[in-house]
C-alpha cells in the first residue's frame, strides 16, 4: 500500500482505470485493488487455446475507444496500437451476397440497392451530429448541451428496432442488418428503445471504426493500467475484496461492480430500501462464448467476409429477432445470432504464422447450462461450410464461466445488466453514482452510460467523487 491514499478503486477494468485516472489527475493518491491476478476486467488476453494463440477473454472490438475519456489520454506512448480492419462488418445472406459496412457512409450506403438514400438519412445523420450528440450518449441523464440535437435523435432512438427498420428501410438486407447491430443490446427487437443501440453502433463504424487493439485487447488495458501508474496510482492485483470494512481509510471509495458483488461486499452497510433497490436490479440475457484457433483462414462463401473482422452471422431480421427473443424469454436459441470476430486476418501477431484466432458468442438465457458449440459452429458452416475441417483447438465459455471470471456479469450476462428502457437510464444509480454510504461510489457497467468499453462509467463516476470532495 501506497503511504498515501486518498482514493481507493477496487476493479481494474476499464472502468475503473479511467476513474483512477481521473482521480489521480486531481492530485489524489489512488490505489486499485483487482481480484484477478491480471488487470482489465472485461478488456483482457489469454492463450485459451493453444501455445502462440493469443485470444480475448472478453471484449474484443471496439467501437469507442476513441471515446472522450480515452482520446484524452496518451495511450500510443505505452504502446497500445489501434487496428481497423477494411470493413468495420460483414452480414452474410443465404443468396451469396453480403451487406458490408466500410468508414465512408456513402461507400457503405452504395451498395444497398434501393436503401442507399434511407441509410444515409438514418446512420448519416446520427454520424453527423456526433459531435453534438456524444455527450449525451456517453453520458447520465442531465439537461443536454444540444437539446435540438437531442431530441431529433430521441425520436428515432426511442423506437423498436423492429418498427424502426421496417418503417425506414425497404431491403431484407438493409433491415438485417440493423437487426444485427440493435440486438448487441441483448434485448429482443420489439422492446422500446432498441433502436437506440443499431443507431449508435451504425454510426460508430463511420465516426472512429470498430477498431482491434494490436496484440490481443490486454495491451489495451496495459495501456491505461501503465498511464495510470505514471501518475502515481498503486495497482494491487490478486487482491479480492471481500468486505469494504477491509479496506484501508481513504476520503472516497469507486466500486467496478455491478450490484449483486458490491450487495456481497458492502450490503451490510446499506440502509434496507437501497438494498432492495439493488437486489431488484435485473441481470438478463447472457452469453455463451468459444473461440477457435484455426489452421486457416475461415473459408467464406462469400469472400465480402474476408475484409471485416466483425461478421455478423443470423440471416434475416425475422431470425435475429427469435434468436433474441428466445434467449431473453428463456429458451436457448437452436439457430442463435452469432456475433464472430477474426482479428488475425489483420493482424497477425495474435498467432503463429499460417494461423488464425477466432472470437465468438450467442446469447442464451441467463445462467443457461446448454452447450451451444454445436450450434454455433453449425451457423458458421452456413456461410462457410469447411469451418470446422479448420479447426485445431477451441476453448468454451459458458455463462457460469463467465461469471466466474468476472463477477459483475452475474450469470453470463456481459451487459451488467439488462439494458431495456426500465433500466437503460437508472442502472441503479442516475445521475449521481453515489450510494447511501459516505464517500462510497459505483462506477461499473451497471452505472450510466452503461455497457461498452468506454470507460465513461468511471470518467462520471470520478467527477462526481471530486464534486463530493469539494463539499
Amino acid at each position: 500500500m501506497s503511504s498515501r491514499t486518498d482514493a481507493i478503486v477496487i476493479g481494474s477494468g476499464p472502468n475503473g482505470l479511467a476513474a483512477a485516472i481521473v482521480l489521480a489527475q486531481a492530485g489524489l493518491g489512488v490505489t486499485v485493488f483487482e481480484a484477478e491476478p491480471t488487470i482489465g476486467g472485461g478488456v483482457r488476453s489469454a492463450a485459451l487455446t493453444l501455445p502462440g494463440f493469443t485470444h480475448d477473454v472478453c471484449s474484443t472490438v471496439y467501437p469507442f475507444g476513441g471515446s472522450p475519456i480515452f482520446r484524452s489520454l496518451p495511450l500510443a506512448s505505452y504502446g497500445l496500437e489501434w487496428v481497423e480492419p477494411p470493413a468495420m462488418l460483414a452480414h452474410p445472406f443465404d443468396d451469396g451476397t453480403a451487406a458490408v459496412v466500410v468508414r465512408s457512409v456513402e461507400q457503405t450506403a452504395i451498395h444497398l440497392g434501393e436503401d442507399r438514400r434511407a441509410y444515409e438519412h438514418t446512420i448519416g445523420s446520427v454520424v453527423r451530429a456526433w459531435n453534438e450528440l456524444e455527450e449525451s450518449l456517453l453520458g447520465p441523464l442531465a439537461w443536454p448541451r444540444h437539446p435540438l440535437a437531442l431530441a431529433r435523435f430521441g425520436l428515432r432512438a426511442l423506437q423498436s428496432a423492429d418498427g424502426f427498420a421496417w418503417r425506414r428501410f425497404t431491403d431484407s438486407r438493409t433491415r438485417a442488418l440493423f437487426a444485427g447491430l440493435a440486438a448487441h443490446s441483448m434485448v429482443p427487437l420489439d422492446h422500446v428503445a432498441t433502436a437506440a443501440f443499431g443507431l449508435v453502433l451504425g454510426a460508430s463504424m463511420h465516426v472512429g471504426g470498430w477498431l482491434l487493439a494490436r496484440g490481443g485487447a490486454q495491451h489495451f488495458a496495459d495501456a491505461l493500467a501503465a498511464h495510470a501508474r505514471s501518475l502515481g496510482c498503486e495497482i494491487v492485483t490478486g487482491s479480492p475484496v471481500t468486505s469494504i470494512d477491509q479496506l484501508p481509510p481513504s476520503k472516497v471509495t469507486l466500486c467496478d461492480l455491478s450490484p449483486r458483488p458490491f450487495l456481497q461486499i458492502a450490503g451490510h452497510r446499506l440502509p434496507a430500501w437501497y438494498r432492495r433497490q439493488l437486489e431488484a436490479y435485473r441481470y438478463k440475457t447472457a452469453a455463451f462464448k468459444v473461440d477457435w484457433a484455426l489452421d486457416r483462414p475461415i473459408p467464406w462463401r462469400i469472400p465480402a467476409c474476408a475484409r471485416a473482422a466483425t461478421v455478423h452471422i443470423g440471416g434475416t431480421f425475422e431470425e435475429i429477432a427469435r434468436s433474441e427473443r428466445e434467449s431473453w424469454s428463456g429458451t436457448a436459441p437452436e439457430y442463435p445470432f452469432v456475433l464472430l470476430v477474426q482479428p488475425t486476418l489483420f493482424d497477425p501477431s495474435r498467432a503463429p504464422a499460417g494461423r488464425h484466432t477466432v472470437w465468438t458468442y450467442c446469447h442464451v438465457p441467463n445462467g443457461s447450462t446448454v452447450d451451444m458449440v454445436g450450434r454455433i459452429e453449425q451457423q458458421i458452416e452456413r456461410f462457410a461450410p469447411g469451418f470446422r475441417d479448420c479447426v485445431l483447438a477451441r476453448s468454451v465459455m459458458t455463462p457460469e464461466d463467465i461469471e466466474r471470471h468476472n463477477a459483475n456479469y452475474a450469470g453470463g450476462d456481459i451487459g451488467a445488466g439488462a439494458s431495456d428502457i426500465w433500466q437503460l437510464f437508472t442502472r441503479p444509480t442516475l445521475s449521481t453514482y453515489r450510494t447511501p454510504i459516505p464517500g462510497v461510489f459505483l462506477c461499473s457497467a451497471s452505472t450510466p452510460p452503461g455497457a461498452g468499453v468506454h470507460g465513461m462509467c468511471g470518467f462520471h463516476a470520478a467527477k462526481c467523487a471530486l464534486k463530493y470532495l469539494r463539499g
